[in-house]
């Protein structure tokens, strides 16, 4: 071999060499992260003088794989507790006032938060590598006080999904079916109960009216799908007080797991139509999972639709009077400025 050659294929085998070492290496990871303070602040005012018991309960996020709680702090004049409800895990302060001396009560919640976005939507992930169905899956298929699951759902349910043969095929069927027949608008009354009737009626509501409809479909389709409750963070800013929560759902493809999706999200953005399904990106906080919830330390009122904002029992009755407030400031941002809670 001459002298030339031998260089040349020597070059040739370092080069391939280089090209395994780069395809071998782990890929870097570039989903999106968020480190944040939450303030969530309740005050309950106007107590009526003379009553015995005031129980207050505050939903309290916690940690999963896409959501670490860093630090959390609860500031209160009375004792408080940290409870889990026991059918779907939600946490909560709880806070048991007897005789209170005072008309108000104020419980601030402190908590820092790293949200990653969710990002599940590689369809041809080998089946093997799912993890296994987890254990309440047939709860997420059983209908919802504001989401049954009757013949006309059904009825609604098998002809949105006509022809799809595949869960995934079904559920990609019924997003694109609410996204095209529903429009987010908050104007007038009925909206936000997350009643699906409403929904199919109306066409219109903002996200819990988005998510029961997809929810109840899916659901009459077989294919298990749970309601998901938090606070959205502004994409662009840094800090400042936050209006209202958001919700979002998931469903459940068998041997591939849950997989996200954010109707509402998309309906604003449609350029995002398609990222919100298998997505939710990092501007969020989750709070609580579920509807018609008991709480721990049981109520004495019905079952809660949802769990975002504060819940609060005077001598056994469900009682109205409470102001809230929310803010955030990213982790590089500057301090809040105080503000009124509303």
């Amino acid at each position: 071999m001459s002298s030339w050659h031998a260089s040349f294929v020597r070059i040739v085998l370092l080069a391939s060499a280089s090209i395994l070492l780069v395809s071998s290496a782990p890929a870097t990871s570039s989903l999106q992260e968020r480190t944040f303070e939450f303030t969530y602040a309740a005050e309950v005012h106007d107590i009526p003088s003379g009553s015995k018991d005031v129980q207050i309960w505050l939903p309290y996020p916690q940690s999963d794989q896409y959501q670490k709680i860093l630090k959390a702090k609860v500031s209160s004049p009375y004792p408080s507790q940290i409870l889990t409800a026991p059918e779907y895990g939600n946490q909560m302060v709880h806070i048991d006032v007897k005789n209170p001396a005072a008309a108000s009560i104020l419980v601030t919640t402190e908590f820092t938060v790293e949200r990653t976005e969710h990002v599940h939507k590689v369809f041809t992930d080998v089946a093997s590598t799912a993890p296994s169905a987890p254990p309440d899956l047939a709860r997420w298929l059983q209908p919802d006080h504001l989401v049954p699951l009757d013949q006309r759902i059904r009825e609604l349910s098998a002809e949105v999904t006509a022809g799809k043969t595949t869960d995934l095929a079904k559920a990609r069927a019924i997003y694109d079916y609410v996204l095209a027949n529903m429009k987010y608008d908050k104007s007038g009354t009925g909206w936000g109960n997350g009643d699906i009737y409403w929904a199919c009626d109306a066409k219109r509501g903002n996200c819990t009216d988005f998510h029961s409809l997809f929810i109840g479909l899916a659901r009459s389709a077989g294919i298990p799908a749970k309601f998901e409750i938090g606070f959205p963070l502004p994409p662009g800013g840094t800090s400042g007080e936050i209006g209202g929560y958001h919700c979002w759902a998931e469903f459940y493809l068998k041997d591939y797991g849950w997989v996200p999706i954010d109707a509402s999200e998309a309906w604003k953005d449609p350029s995002k139509r398609e990222y919100f399904f298998g997505a939710h990106d990092a501007n969020r906080v989750q709070f609580s999972v579920g509807r018609d919830l008991i709480l721990a330390s049981p109520q004495a009122g019905p079952p809660l639709n949802f769990f975002v904002y504060p819940y609060v029992e005077v001598d056994g009755k469900p009682f109205p009077s409470v102001n809230k407030k929310f803010s955030f400031r990213d982790a590089s941002a500057a301090p809040l400025t105080a503000g009124a809670i509303r």
